[in-house]
């Protein structure tokens, strides 16, 4: 459910709203600047700190990460009542508005729900890390696909606006506030630690005031960094957020630009809200669970190496659909092996980098990580839109390209084998055998 929450965004500012943008009749450079306002995702880690640290006033009693996410959720309700307001053809700034909105509520409920789902994991179960990320995966999948669906659906009904649409979505934001105040709060000694490291930071910098309040900044804002390269070492460390950022790029260009390429091809709302969305959603869950399962058995880096390679060649098949036009039976294989592949190369991906993530700073370090894999399909993807066009509209060989840029994080993928083997033994390779000798 938390992984859905995740995700029922995605389908309000990505699938639903471009649709929506189709519809009033804006060009395709357009829709794909106007998603650039998902850039807050790749910028969270800059006030994720602040969730390991703050205690929200009233709120704090929920516990630190709920009280976070229903604060988050609040104002992903009122994000999508305004949008509800709004109309494209009238004013593109407060649809921007709302969606800026949405997206910083959004990014950061992804923050506290990834360090819950941590923490909610013991460090003496930490081999489970990867079925709780394929559980995560599969619920953020049903929040994209079954409401991006529904509201597609909805929206060619006779008599139905767009409004309407987001009225309705609308409601399924007031259902997750109240799962979240159903939840229970993680155990942690996450403040035990921070208060050590304040401790020592205070004894360096002096008991002025002025070194106090240097010394809390300090160990919000770069005590996660500094424990992340200390850990790691500074080239290791620069390695893995290197490939985190490039490895996604290529599904990233292709999933900004995907729904306008199927209305222009000829296919209906209806056709892309029951084959993308709905078909797309129930193939998506059955094979993230199924992804969890293999890379329980094979390995961390094994299935980050087979899911990259196979998440890049499936967007040959959405090349030759764009020679072929709208054939139903080839969007149906496309969409169904785009989805396998996905989902294996996404639960390794969230798996990988639960691993890397420390208990003490864990909203600070994984959102770090995750903004970096948010690069790609948020701030770099804004020009994949600018980039059919560059190539007339060429849709075949824009998914060849999207194909070729995976490249480059397979070869930083070896390295980071290597350097972790080196630095850490086959770490992945144990939590693997923990993992069978505790199965009854």
């Amino acid at each position: 459910m938390l992984g859905f929450a995740s995700g029922f965004p995605w389908a309000l500012i990505g699938s639903t709203l471009s649709a929506w943008l189709f519809d009033a009749g804006l060009t395709r450079t357009a829709i794909g600047a106007l998603g650039s306002i998902t850039m807050l995702y790749a910028l969270n880690f800059l006030w994720a700190p602040l969730l390991d640290r703050v205690r929200l006033p009233a709120l704090h009693r929920l516990g630190q990460r709920r009280a976070w996410i229903v604060l988050m959720q609040a104002g992903l309700l009122v994000a999508t009542l305004l949008l509800s307001l709004t109309d494209p053809r009238v004013s593109v700034f407060w649809i921007a508005a709302a969606g800026l909105l949405l997206a910083c509520a959004s990014s950061t409920q992804d923050v506290a729900i990834d360090a819950y789902r941590i923490e909610i994991i013991r460090v003496e179960e930490s081999h489970r890390l990867t079925a709780a990320s394929a559980m995560t995966t599969a619920g953020w999948w049903t929040g994209f696909g079954l409401p991006g669906g529904l509201a597609l659906v909805l929206a060619d009904l006779p008599g139905w606006e767009w409004s309407h649409v987001y009225q309705t979505l609308a409601l399924i934001v007031v259902g997750l506030i109240l799962f979240t105040l159903w939840i229970p709060e993680p155990e942690s000694n996450r403040d035990i630690e921070q208060r050590k490291d304040e401790t020592r930071m205070r004894e360096a910098l002096g008991p002025t005031p002025a070194g106090q309040r240097t010394a809390w900044l300090l160990v919000t804002a770069l005590q996660p960094i500094a424990e992340f390269i200390r850990r790691n070492g500074l080239s290791l460390a620069l390695a893995i957020l290197g490939f985190i950022v490039l490895f996604k790029i290529g599904e990233a260009f292709m999933g900004r630009m995907a729904i306008v390429f199927y209305r222009e091809i000829g296919f209906s709302n209806t056709d892309v809200g029951m084959v993308s969305k709905f078909m797309g959603w129930g193939t998506m869950l059955v094979f993230t669970l199924l992804g969890g399962l293999l890379n329980v058995r094979f390995g961390i880096f094994r299935g980050l190496l087979i899911g990259g390679i196979a998440m890049a060649s499936t967007n040959l098949l959405f090349a030759l659909l764009a020679l072929t036009g709208p054939q139903m039976w080839l969007f149906v294989v496309a969409v169904i092996a785009d989805n396998f592949t996905t989902a294996l190369s996404t639960v390794t991906f969230v798996a990988f980098i639960s691993y890397l993530t420390s208990r003490v700073y864990t909203a600070s370090q994984y959102a770090l990580m995750a903004s970096l894999g948010n690069l790609s399909r948020t701030t770099l993807a804004a020009g994949s839109g600018m980039m059919v066009d560059g190539l007339g509209g060429n849709w075949a060989l824009f998914f060849v390209l999207t194909t070729i840029m995976v490249l480059p994080s397979l070869i930083l993928l070896l390295w980071i084998r290597r350097a972790l083997t080196e630095r850490l033994g086959d770490v992945f390779g144990r939590a693997r055998v923990v993992a069978k000798q505790q199965s009854p």
